[in-house]
């Protein structure tokens, strides 16, 4: 995930610069995709690499050229990604790198009049900061923000494979992920077998085993404080807690909480570390609710008996990827969210249409 999808990724890219229509004729006009100019970039820690090419790849491939901003909590990834930029031959300028902090250099890029469009992943509280210095210039943005994602497990679905895998998707990274699937909803009827499987499902995740550590001293305590939020607020916990499993290291204990309602801050607020939320809901109408229910709508799940139910629920959700009973991840498929999890989206043709602008000429 680490390597060998920003290797993917940057492939694809590689191609549909090749395949890409730049012109196309409508009626008597032809119509040119052209580079938007000077792209400043802004990325995350939680997937160093991938977050940096799957803005960097589609820029280039649009013929842009590229200011890159990482994280502070991770400027040698980018360090060694401008070496292998360099190594690979582009031109001086194309390509570059300004390390910094984010209040700091992320804000004076997207403020410079040089920039022509801003793309942005991070939390929504700095996206709304990005968007609007970058508004007051009229300049555009993408934005790729936070998520509170709902696996919605429907009564005709194998509890036991969604609860598994539904875990799974949780645990991965120890939790960093914006589309994490971090609240989990099962019929009222099949609710306490779900929590009794959550919690053998989340034992095999030990920390410092399955699931490391968190990126930093102050990203535990907040994930800490979640958990201590979740108690006091009357959620029960079935497994892990705020206490530290490790003596040494940014480790959180990985935590499954049941009896969590639709108002807790555990169950609003994005947490971005491993810990799941088990929520009850009477039908369908109240599962849909439920999942739409968040300011986020970036990712989720929905699982099904039958396929076709399936995805007649996910049509009805507000968010902008859903994965139908445990589908694989695809980089060519857009990747962005509904409401205040984004503006724009990612990977594959319809993240390099977000570097282009277009042209008309009429005949």
């Amino acid at each position: 995930m680490h390597v060998g999808l920003p290797i993917a990724v940057a492939g694809s890219y590689a191609e549909l610069a090749a395949a890409h229509a730049f012109e196309e004729r409508i009626g008597n006009s032809t119509v040119f995709h052209e580079p938007v100019g000077v792209v400043g970039a802004i990325t995350p820690w939680n997937y160093p690499l991938h977050q940096i090419v799957a803005k960097v790849a589609p820029a280039l491939a649009a013929g842009c050229t590229v200011v890159l901003k990482p994280a502070e909590d991770t400027p040698l990834t980018a360090r060694l990604f401008a070496e292998a930029v360099h190594e690979a031959g582009l031109p001086a300028g194309v390509f570059n790198l300004v390390t910094g902090l984010g209040p700091v250099a992320g804000q004076a890029l997207a403020a410079h009049e040089g920039v022509d469009l801003v793309s942005f992943t991070g939390s929504t509280a700095v996206g709304r900061q990005i968007g609007a210095t970058a508004g007051a210039a009229v300049k555009r943005v993408a934005l790729e923000l936070g998520g509170k994602s709902a696996n919605v497990i429907l009564p005709s679905a194998d509890l036991a494979k969604a609860v598994a895998v539904g875990i799974a998707n949780v645990m991965n990274n120890a939790g960093q992920t914006c589309s994490a699937w971090t609240r989990m909803l099962v019929h009222t009827d099949r609710y306490e077998e779900a929590v009794e499987l959550a919690k053998a499902a989340v034992a095999k995740y030990p920390a410092g085993d399955r699931v490391g550590p968190l990126v930093s001293a102050k990203q535990r305590e907040r994930v800490r404080g979640y958990i201590e939020k979740g108690v006091e607020e009357g959620a029960r916990l079935v497994a892990g807690g705020p206490e530290a499993p490790l003596e040494q290291g940014y480790y959180v204990a990985p935590t499954v909480f049941a009896d969590v309602t639709h108002e807790m801050a555990i169950a609003q607020e994005e947490i971005f570390g491993p810990v799941v939320s088990l929520i009850r809901y009477e039908d369908e109408d109240d599962a849909l609710r439920i999942a739409n229910g968040t300011v986020y709508g970036l990712a989720g799940a929905v699982w099904a008996g039958d396929e076709a139910e399936a995805v007649a629920f996910a049509r009805r959700m507000d968010t902008g990827q859903v994965d139908i009973n445990g589908g694989r991840f695809n980089p060519l498929a857009p990747f962005g969210g509904y409401k205040q999890s984004g503006v724009g989206r990612e990977l594959g043709p319809h993240g390099l249409t977000e570097y282009l602008q277009t042209k008309s000429l009429q005949f």
